[in-house]
């Protein structure tokens, strides 16, 4: 058991300098039309349409979906993990399969690894499944950051940018991840890579501006993630506020976040003081969007200088999750939210464990 806290005559002269004149003004205005496009909102390339909204199950209401969302395991004293349903890395349903990545803390929230096959139980719309497929291995995963770069977060930028770099350096070496960064509107300034320098060279070129489009932005950062290279995807969010600026609505992200299987992540450095209602809903943004996906939203205040701990913490949650596969016994192709449950039952002598997972997912639709 391990704890791991981008010479004529004049004729010929006059022919020579008119073309020269006809390249220059061809050049001049070829820049201008390529900074223009740089400048275009790049959701106006989005071409996915916010899906329907799920179909319920017959006997889904509002008591089992809040009973679904109950941690199996009581917490420890220190409310390890307050309660927070943790998991993803694409919960998908492949052949039948269906994978539920977990992560397991202990009561002082350090990860828990070492743990066998044995020592988890599920069930998928409270029916026992038998788990056919376990695995504890530091597999690759496709990681989309969304970067908060509006004028409110000037004075943070810098620690928020090293946090970022810390993230990718103690990430998996064969991860790929990519940025999108926003303010008035989002767009991806680091496209796929497994470089941190890359971003980082990208990232200290940047200067914080303009308002908060953070909907769209998610928005962006999920269609992109269709393009990933692995099955295990995720998202972290660093901002410091609510939306003032998207085009989305938090309902139209809300269908779309549901069915990407996508988990995601948020560090928010939240003033203490938020004039707006925008800014004053920021929190409750952030902490629904992880919390609907098996995520986790990280609060430090004001205070950016544990940003680099915090987001060293999340790369190791990433790094160190159970994946749980079983077949399905009750097989429904109708696009239902199927719930589930992962019970623990740890080796004798071992404090209180909490199993974090994602509550569902949605069942193939044929």
């Amino acid at each position: 058991m391990r704890f791991l806290s981008g010479s004529t005559g004049r004729a010929g002269g006059a022919q020579l300098a008119g073309a020269a004149l006809a390249l220059g003004l061809a050049a001049f205005a070829l820049g201008p039309a390529i900074h223009c496009r740089a400048q275009e909102n790049p959701l106006d390339n989005v071409q996915t349409p916010a899906p329907p909204p799920p179909s319920k199950s017959p006997n889904s209401d509002s008591n089992s979906d809040s009973e679904a969302r109950k941690p199996i395991i009581d917490q420890g004293a220190s409310g390890a993990v307050e309660g927070a349903l943790h998991s993803d890395a694409r919960m998908r349903v492949d052949v039948n399969l269906v994978r539920v990545p977990t992560t397991v803390t202990d009561p002082l929230n350090r990860i828990v690894t070492g743990l066998e096959k044995e020592n988890f139980a599920l069930s998928d719309n409270n029916i026992p499944q038998t788990i056919r497929y376990f695995s504890s291995e530091d597999a690759p995963i496709t990681i989309g950051v969304v970067f908060d770069l509006s004028g409110s977060m000037a004075s943070k930028f810098v620690r928020a940018r090293k946090a970022l770099t810390a993230f990718l350096r103690t990430s998996n070496p064969q991860d790929e991840f990519f940025v999108v960064g926003f303010n008035d509107r989002p767009s991806i300034i680091v496209d796929y890579t497994s470089d941190p320098d890359d971003v980082e060279a990208r990232m200290v070129m940047l200067k914080p501006e303009n308002r908060t489009a953070l909907i769209d932005a998610v928005y962006l950062g999920i269609d992109h993630l269709r393009l990933a290279k692995y099955d295990r995807k995720a998202l972290l969010i660093i901002s410091d506020g609510g939306d003032n600026r998207s085009r989305y609505t938090e309902s139209e992200l809300e269908r779309v976040v549901r069915e990407s299987g996508v988990q995601v992540y948020a560090i928010g450095i939240f003033d203490n003081y938020a004039p707006s209602t925008e800014e004053q809903m920021g929190p409750e943004l952030l902490k629904e969007m992880c919390e609907m996906t098996g995520g986790r939203l990280f609060d430090v205040g004001s205070d950016t200088a544990g940003l680099e701990d915090i987001a060293t913490r999340i790369s190791a949650e990433l790094r160190n999750q159970y994946v749980l596969g079983y077949n399905p016994s009750e097989v429904k192709r109708d696009g239902s939210w199927r719930k589930l449950k992962v019970k623990l039952t740890p080796p004798p002598g071992l404090p209180l464990l909490t199993v974090h997972f994602r509550d569902g997912y949605y069942a193939p639709a044929q």
